[in-house]
């Protein structure tokens, strides 16, 4: 079995792990690694036990603490530690400070220094001051715990997977579940929106086999860390979706904040929240430029295939060439149509790995071409209006936005 594992590289990502590897250690209790092992294939010859032994005093990088989330059964649950909370800039602490208020006290809208319109998308809450709250976009805050759920139900009811919810669609989710128009009681609603368990949808609950190899894939995120909060923007250079016209990222860099957004096609919550990034980009187009990176799927066919994809007719394989990709990505821009400028990751995941893009993530870079704001790993950490909010600092700290 050891031999067996000292043979997985991270070239053969994909690869279909034997089930055994999932649940026997390769080394034992006495036999714990000498240096923290790094994310990918080597994690399966040791128990989380182990693993965390290894890391004692040292930050777990992200993608090590999704294969312990994994390792011990968990699954896809944004509160169970598995995702990293955003790296940010900007704070109300922070917010205060610029604004010569106490941060003990809710900064009113008579003394904000600032646009009407700053204040409005601040003030999450809308009761007119902002407060710690109306910044916190972290698992434990209530509202946002509450975003989750209610981002499941959406889904279930818009049926097309194009992140927007019609009333045919509405009214065709009630005549499934109302027998001859009668009226549904609060379980039947319930039961419909929130199946009971584990509150995946039908059909697209993983087992531990597919989590283990979606992870070693890159496909439910990057083994890589990615740039950290003030780090230089690491530079990659993507195709336009047409294949013609490349674009550099340094070439984009410097003249004013840059948003950057990965997502893919195959990523249900990603698709369910592309409208929202399209919100973003209306409003801020004029003072940020925005770039749309394709990466690797998520959810393809053969891998963590999900039901829910089946029924929005999403069903692709995962692309293993360039030109492959290429035709997912103009799928994704027939179903979502992006106003962003749309380009595609090369095969290899550059971009994507460089970033630790997978499956879904977005970036705010300052005018000196660092970062000012790193989001939570998608699907969870994936949240258009805290890139906004934090856009919006860095507007104020950089320009005053008076």
């Amino acid at each position: 079995m050891l031999a067996i594992l000292l043979a997985f590289t991270c070239s053969v990502w994909g690869t279909i792990v034997d089930a055994a590897l999932l649940h026997e250690p390769a080394v034992s209790a006495a036999d714990p690694p000498n240096e923290p092992p790094v994310a990918g294939p080597e994690l399966l010859k040791y128990t989380p036990e182990q693993i965390e032994k290894a890391y004692e005093g040292r930050r777990i990088p992200e993608a090590v603490s999704m294969y312990l989330v994994i390792a011990r059964g968990g699954q896809l649950d944004g509160t169970a530690g598995w995702f990293h909370p955003a790296a940010s800039r900007f704070s109300f602490e922070w917010l205060a400070g610029h604004q010569k208020a106490d941060p003990q006290q809710p900064l009113t809208r008579d003394h904000f220094m600032g646009q009407e319109r700053i204040f409005e998308q601040l003030d999450r809450d809308h009761d007119g001051s902002l407060t710690g709250f109306d910044l916190d976009w972290s698992d434990s805050n209530p509202w946002v715990r509450q975003s989750y759920m209610v981002n499941r139900i959406f889904r279930r009811m818009e049926s097309d997977g194009d992140g927007l919810l019609t009333a045919d669609e509405l009214n065709a989710w009630f005549g499934k579940l109302s027998r001859d128009g009668q009226p549904i009681r609060f379980e039947q609603f319930r039961d419909a929106l929130v199946p009971p368990g584990s509150g995946f949808s039908p059909g697209d609950m993983p087992s531990k086999e597919v989590l283990i190899n979606g992870f070693l894939a890159g496909e439910i995120g990057s083994l890589q860390e990615g740039p950290g909060l003030n780090d230089s923007a690491p530079d990659f250079t993507v195709r336009a979706i047409s294949g013609g016209d490349t674009v550099k990222l340094s070439d984009r860099l410097g003249k004013r904040p840059l948003v950057l957004v990965f997502g893919n096609f195959t990523c249900g919550p990603f698709r369910s929240m592309y409208p929202t990034v399209e919100a973003v980009w209306n409003r801020q187009k004029e003072h940020a430029d925005f770039l749309f990176v394709y990466v690797r799927e998520a959810h393809p066919t053969d891998g963590w295939a999900m039901k829910s994809n089946e029924k929005a007719g999403v069903l692709v394989s995962q692309p293993r060439t360039f030109e492959e990709r290429q035709l997912v990505a103009e799928q994704c821009v027939a179903k979502l149509k992006p106003s962003i400028p749309f380009y595609v990751d090369d095969i290899a995941d550059t971009a994507g790995n460089l970033w630790s893009a997978m499956p879904a993530r977005l970036y705010v870079i300052d005018s000196q071409g660092k970062v000012a704001w790193k989001s939570g790993r998608g699907p969870f950490g994936f949240k258009p209006e805290e890139m906004e909010q934090a856009l919006l600092m860095l507007r104020l700290e950089e320009s005053g936005a008076k």
